[in-house]
């Protein structure tokens, strides 16, 4: 497919680490001659996420929080298996002070290189081997980062009295250490000790919560399906716990803090009819159950953290038709993005363009904007925002949460409906959600499955709109126009 020059120019030294890192990743698979990891998947947009040589079964997390803004003791078990031989391998992990790591209970030496953490272990590790690895640390819960687009802020995000925590797009590595790509999913199990009084939560199911002596209490959380290092959350602080089920079974369970709960119950219960809804586009949920934390904090922005979405406060503080716009938003995610997930991180349309997209739809059916305005606006602003940030399905720059990955993308699927009409839209989407689900796919595999449910070639059509350098002719409206850049 044609790369726009400029593309090239912003990509190109990330693809010369990349390629040296598939290389590192590729060779010597099936020799007896053991060799290292390779520091990156090969994702060219952040070359440093993931590792090569080995794949996480299952991570058990061990947290023993103190107070806002104190380190504390902190420790990783890893469950994994290699996939290469292996003389040694890395893990993502970013700040924290290191303790003792250990490979199948032998102390392995270890080096950090920026946010690599390079384990030699004792002996290599053979092709197949199952192997668990364990890292102790001392947390650094002020411990974050900046980016300039949407997200802003990612890492520990302070509370009053706790924490949340904000790890898209690769800040898993300052929770935990990690094998941190969207496309590498692994079950935990999370043991968070915290004083009396305080709520711990985080993804999955409660399992276990018992005191653990001292005027402290320790929850257990297990998430049988995997999650993304993205997806994690760790929300610590006074909380009220709301459960309940929806008429179909789903089990909810939202924390709110105390001084809140009254002032956002109106928008809090309305999540049975945002779920029902979004299963009529989607398909069943996905998941065990589903939640919000709403977050006594400034941060700006929601985050759909795998089954118990991070709500800002403002966010449903506000008038009604926002609040649901950013409610469903985050629970449209959890279909694509969460079980749908990214391949790579240039697929990133597929996950905010269709939470964008069903958004907009919602509101246009429950009293917000109408869909066609505001899908007319981005298509005049398409072509700046190709210049500006590429195409949709082509990022020229690591400052991926732009609004062409927004209402950018969500016009694509928009677009696509125009053309392939109603009902074969709704089929396409029904079947891009149930039959990927729980699956890390990418760009090409949403091009091929809509071609086939449409019983036509999509290709041309979809690939113009994903990476052509120009808006292409909006079906149905030949009088929109686009700016020119």
């Amino acid at each position: 497919m044609r790369r726009p020059p400029h593309t090239l120019v912003a990509v190109a030294a990330a693809l010369a680490l990349t390629a040296a890192a598939t290389s590192a990743a590729t060779a010597d698979t099936d020799s007896g001659t053991p060799t290292p990891g390779a520091p990156g998947i090969g994702d060219p947009l952040l070359p440093g996420s993931g590792n090569g040589g080995y794949r996480v079964d299952h991570y058990t997390l061990g947290f023993d929080w103190q107070g806002p803004g104190i380190a504390f003791p902190a420790d990783t078990e890893i469950k994994a298996r290699a996939t290469r031989n292996l003389s040694r391998f890395n893990l993502d992990f970013a700040g924290n002070t290191l303790g003792r790591v250990t490979v199948d209970g032998r102390t392995a030496r270890t080096a950090r290189e920026g946010d690599e953490l390079v384990i030699t272990p004792a002996r290599a590790l053979r092709r197949g081997q199952e192997f668990k690895v364990r890292v102790q640390y001392t947390a650094d819960p002020t411990q974050q980062r900046h980016r300039d687009d949407a997200i802003e802020t990612f890492g520990w995000i302070p509370t009053p009295d706790g924490t949340v925590v904000y790890p898209q797009p690769d800040g898993a590595k300052m929770i935990f250490p990690s094998n941190d790509h969207p496309s590498l999913r692994a079950r935990t199990t999370v043991n968070v000790t915290a004083p009396d009084g305080l709520t711990a939560l985080s993804n999955g199911t409660l399992t276990d919560k018992r005191r653990a002596g001292q005027g402290r209490t320790r929850w257990t959380y297990d998430s049988r399906q995997p999650v993304a290092g993205q997806l994690f959350q760790l929300a610590i602080g006074s909380y009220t716990l709301v459960d309940g089920t929806t008429p179909d079974g789903i089990k909810l369970r939202d924390a709110v803090p105390p001084a809140l709960v009254e002032r956002v119950e109106q928008y809090r219960a309305l999540t049975p009819r945002h779920l029902a809804w979004v299963q009529s586009k989607l398909g069943p949920y996905p998941f065990d159950s589903y939640g919000i934390v709403v977050a006594d904090t400034d941060l700006g922005v929601a985050l759909e953290t795998q089954t118990l979405s991070l709500v800002p406060k403002a966010d449903l503080l506000g008038d009604k038709v926002n609040a649901e716009r950013n409610m469903v938003h985050e629970l449209v995610h959890q279909w694509t993005g969460d079980s749908v997930a990214m391949d790579r991180w240039a697929d990133l349309w597929l996950s905010e363009g269709h939470a964008r997209y069903y958004e907009r739809v919602y509101s246009q059916e429950n009293g917000g904007a109408q869909l066609e305005p505001l899908m007319r606006d981005a298509y005049r602003q398409h072509d700046i925002w190709r210049r500006d940030t590429g195409a949709p399905a082509e990022p020229t720059e690591p400052n991926l949460f732009k609004r062409m990955r927004y209402d950018g993308s969500a016009l694509v699927f928009y677009a696509l409906r125009a053309e392939v009409g109603d009902d074969t839209f709704a089929r396409i989407e029904r079947a891009w959600a149930t039959r990927n689900r729980g699956r890390a796919v990418s760009t090409a595999d949403y091009v091929a499955l809509a071609s086939r449910v449409a019983g036509r070639d999509l290709a041309p059509f979809l690939n113009a709109w994903l990476y052509g350098p120009r808006t292409p002719p909006m079906p149905g409206h030949p009088d929109w126009t686009v700016d020119p850049a």
